[in-house]
Formats: structure tokens, sequence, C-alpha cells
């Protein structure tokens, strides 16, 4: 039986245990094809919130909108912190600001192959990537218009007990910035970057996922001060 127990976060966050496992990413080279091996892993069972962000931000000011460095989140960090659903969850953040958040939560960001081996669920298989059709629901999510307003969290569970995973936000990870390109990745500075990014997607197995594809493509395109209106995250936590 797959372990689905959630377990009791900080500020009431509920996190869900995922066993060890293997993954066959979409970011598996053609010269390595075994399979990446996954450790035990806590997720948050839903993305991050306005409204838990917003008592986050009460007990660290630092990270309240025009307070935090220009260097750590760009001009549009929690622009419209004003308008949507407390329930919705939270975007508009920056890397900084999303790993901040889930330290003082006691854990950190996911890493890449920790959200794909999650993210490949669907409600009763542990990968469901192979299904046509549930590759085609997921890619119609994406295709909401995005100045619709996020509702809120809380949609269907996965056989792990883990939401939202899918059509609702993109999230950020941990290493988001080393998809495609060079692992020392947080300044972001590279001129040849994108470059970088188009012959790096020649290499990706996989390549009818698309909609993961695509949070590949996005994610290899930020910086970590970067901010959008459908960018949130989640936290993960070591299982002992």
């Amino acid at each position: 039986m797959v372990l689905a127990a959630a377990l009791a976060g900080l500020a009431g966050a509920a996190y869900v245990a995922l066993p060890a496992g293997t993954l066959n990413s979409v970011l598996a080279r053609d010269t390595d094809r075994e399979p990446t091996r996954i450790t035990a892993f806590a997720l948050r069972e839903k993305p991050v919130t306005r409204a838990e962000f917003r008592r986050f931000l009460a007990a660290h000011a630092e990270w309240r909108p025009r307070q935090a460095p220009a260097a750590f989140a760009d001009v549009g960090y929690l622009k419209h912190w004003a308008d949507g659903d407390d329930g919705a969850p939270v975007t508009e953040v920056s890397w900084f600001a999303a790993q901040a958040y889930c330290e003082a939560e006691g854990g950190r960001l996911p890493t890449w192959y920790e959200w794909e081996y999650a993210a490949a669920a669907d409600a009763t298989r542990t990968d469901a990537r192979a299904d046509p059709v549930w590759l085609a629901r997921i890619l119609g999510w994406y295709a909401r218009p995005a100045d619709q307003a996020l509702p809120a969290v809380g949609g269907e569970a996965n056989v792990y007990g883990v939401r939202d995973l899918h059509g609702l936000v993109w999230e950020w990870v941990d290493d988001f910035n080393a998809l495609l390109v060079n692992p020392d990745s947080r300044s972001g500075n590279d001129p040849d970057k994108l470059k970088f990014c188009g012959a790096g997607a020649i290499d990706l197995q996989d390549r009818q996922n698309y909609a993961v594809l695509m949070r590949v493509a996005l994610l290899s395109s930020l910086n970590a001060a970067d901010s959008t209106g459908s960018l949130g995250f989640r936290c993960a936590r070591e299982v002992k």
C-alpha cells in the first residue's frame, strides 16, 4: 500500500510522506538512461496560500513588499498583494522568499526530481505518465487564461495524498536554474543561457509530456529574484 501519512507541520501545514523510489525523469540524457533514485521525503500537501504567506510576513518584516532587498525580489514581487482570495496559492514570490518561508516552516524547497516524482502520480497510480488521457487532461489545465483569478487550493489528491501539483500554479523548486544549464545557478547571468536551454531541450526524454516540459522551460528561464503571477511554491522536508 502506498504510504500517504499526513505529517503535522508547523503553523498547521500538512505534509505527506512519499516513499523512496525511482524516477525516469524528463531530464535524463541519452547517455544516462538509468532511473534516478529518490530518497523518501515529505512534501506539503498543498501549495502555500496567500493567508499562510501573510502570517509569514507578519513575523518576517524583511520580506514584506517594498522592504525585501532588490537583489532578492524584483519589481513584481507581491505587486498585487492586496488582490485575490486568501485561500488561493500565493504567487509573485521570488525563489529567495519562497526558500525563506520554507526554512521558517522547518523545511526547504523540493528538488526538481522530488517534484517530478510526486507529480507523475494520478489518483490511483504512482506513475500515470504513459496514459495519454491523463497527459491531455493536464495539458488542458495549462490552457487556462493567465488573467483568470486563481481558485483556492485543495484539488483532487493524487495517490500519495498531494494536491494541486497540476492545474493551479507553476512551482519553484530548489534547483530550478540547473535543469538545463550549469548547476552553479543562483545568479543566472550567463549570456549564453538561452542558447543552452534550447540545446538542452534536445536531450530531454519523454517529449510527449509537454506540460512538464513547459515547467522545465519556464523555470530554466528565471533568476532567483524573479516573480510572476502564476508562480507559487510548496515546501518539502527530510524524512527521518
